[in-house]
């Protein structure tokens, strides 16, 4: 009996493979053709609560931002997550703590058990509600008002929570100064001082302080951004710094290792606090968010979560040196 030629058996088999391949494909454009859109329009909703949607009210603020100015308020109570003391007789100082994330952070911290120092530039309203809610928590609250641009500063304001409270045991690094610019050339010397002073030399100066008085178990938290993930096209100065923060979060994780400390960041995308109308025009904040992969800015309480489960030992112990992205989505 005559064999079929190898190279003549391998053709049809190509052939046949390349028209399964083609029934595969029309199959599929048929039925995506009779499909209706699945792409969502509408912001998406996925957790316990409903939260603020686009348009945002369109408003604008002088710096440094005013919570209780803004409309809608920001979420930041998180009346859904309830507390297990998990931070139960710990200590935390929240810098930026008055509002926006760091006033949900300082929050939960309380809720979990935590007395803590708020640490603030000089909005004195929000830095008392803040205080308000955490005592209503049952804990107790420290408000420090000053500019961590001054290291003599963050030195006093550790060692006045440390002498308040008799210990310190977590540090969240999050006061920030943002101010978004569209081209290079209008990138004033005045503009890139102030936000890498306060954005990263900040940050360097509150753990350079606060280190000394960390224990085994003890965690840096640092604010970081879906910025210094992916950058920013008017947030030159901005994204930079927080691609620092990244860095030195890292770093110092693997410094801090041996000792037992945990240093860690959380990256979030757009979130609905007074840094926003504080720095663009009242039309760019009707519609902050819409282009997150959710259609909308989160709420801090979406946030404080992230931080409380790397504050907490019995959470994230074998957690250090992470950058957590807390962007609504998959970045396209």
């Amino acid at each position: 009996m005559a064999k079929t030629p190898a190279k003549t058996t391998t053709k049809k088999a190509a052939g046949g493979t390349a028209a399964k391949h083609r029934k595969l494909q029309d199959a599929a454009m048929r039925s995506n053709e009779a499909r209706p859109d699945k792409e969502s329009k509408a912001p998406v909703q996925a957790g316990a609560r409903e939260q603020p949607e686009n348009p945002l009210p369109k408003q604008h603020q002088d710096k440094p931002g005013i919570e209780a100015k803004l409309r809608p308020k920001p979420k930041f109570l998180a009346p859904d997550y309830a507390g297990s003391g998990k931070l139960d007789g710990r200590v935390a100082i929240v810098t930026g703590g008055d509002s926006g994330i760091g006033r949900a952070v300082a929050v939960l911290f309380a809720r979990e058990g935590a007395d803590v120092a708020v640490m603030y530039l000089s909005e004195h309203e929000d830095a008392k509600e803040t205080k308000a809610r955490i005592e209503a928590e049952g804990r107790r609250c420290l408000l420090i008002a000053g500019d961590v641009k001054d290291s003599s500063f963050c030195d006093a304001a550790v060692a006045q929570t440390v002498k308040e409270f008799g210990r310190l045991d977590v540090l969240v690094n999050n006061a920030a100064f943002q101010q978004h610019v569209e081209a290079i050339e209008d990138l004033s010397d005045e503009q890139i001082d102030e936000t890498f002073r306060t954005n990263i030399y900040g940050y360097m100066y509150m753990a350079r302080a606060a280190v000394p008085h960390l224990g085994e178990g003890a965690s840096i938290i640092n604010t970081g951004s879906v910025t210094g993930l992916a950058g920013s096209k008017e947030l030159l100065d901005y994204s930079s710094t927080k691609g620092a923060i990244h860095a030195f979060t890292m770093s110092l994780a693997s410094q801090l290792l041996d000792r037992g400390i945990r240093v860690n960041a959380v990256a979030p995308g757009p979130v609905w606090t007074p840094l926003n109308p504080a720095d663009r025009d009242a039309e760019a904040v009707a519609k902050f968010g819409e282009k997150s992969p959710m259609k909308r800015p989160a709420q801090p309480e979406e946030l404080s979560p992230a931080f409380v489960f790397l504050a907490a030992p019995v959470c994230s112990s074998y957690i250090t040196g992470l950058v957590l992205p807390v962007v609504g989505g998959p970045q396209q």
